[in-house]
């Protein structure tokens, strides 16, 4: 199976994506985060580095879609998916100004030619979470280069976040609200969410 999880920077996809991996003995893909060359200068200038930015996630998740096919007997659980690509990221900077009619719809294009070949995941998770949650947990595990997110981004993302999981129709989604949840530390927490995940997955 490919199991997916998704939600706003800072709710927690890749700690999550990680304990369950290691809880059920999935395989794990994380988001091309580390070692990605676009990412301290977006947050500089997303103006100048939006398009850069979204066309080397795009490669990235492709790539991974591809490798997750490839691996027919295996269950593999990926943090953030390719549909967030197009369907959040790369609208709101279009719709904000910050990527131009040229590039979106050069962007758009590559993205629509992909998808024909895309399978999407057998299960979305969506890690729904407020603003003061997302903000502690992005000062939380200090990054430098999330140091100059504003909250107003923040904010244009859950909105396109919640539109989309409204509209999701690609597959089973289901949503966990993590605003009081710590299931990092907290293990009665992190048994919720595998309560939730084995009602969904048919596990006794």
């Amino acid at each position: 199976m490919h199991i997916a999880i998704t939600g706003n920077i800072g709710a927690g996809k890749t700690t999550l994506t990680q304990m369950l991996g290691a809880h059920y003995g999935w395989d794990v893909l994380f988001e091309a985060v580390e070692g990605n060359p676009y990412l301290a200068d977006f947050y500089q200038d997303m103006e100048r580095w939006s398009f850069n930015l979204q066309i080397y996630f795009l490669n990235s998740r492709f790539a991974q879609v591809q490798r997750i096919r490839s691996q027919t007997y295996k269950t593999i659980i990926q943090d953030r998916t390719i549909y967030e690509d197009a369907f959040i990221f790369a609208r709101n900077l279009y719709d904000s100004g910050k990527m131009t009619e040229r590039d979106y719809q050069s962007y758009l294009m590559l993205f629509d030619t992909i998808i024909k070949a895309v399978q999407p995941p057998d299960l979305m998770i969506y890690l729904q979470a407020d603003i003061p949650k997302l903000v502690r947990q992005i000062k939380k595990r200090g990054r430098d280069f999330e140091a100059s997110i504003s909250e107003e981004y923040l904010k244009d993302l859950n909105r396109y976040y919640d539109q989309f999981a409204d509209t999701y129709d690609h597959g089973r989604m289901i949503v966990i609200d993590v605003n009081d949840m710590d299931f990092a530390n907290n293990p009665d927490d992190f048994n919720t969410i595998v309560g939730m995940l084995n009602k969904e997955l048919f596990i006794a």
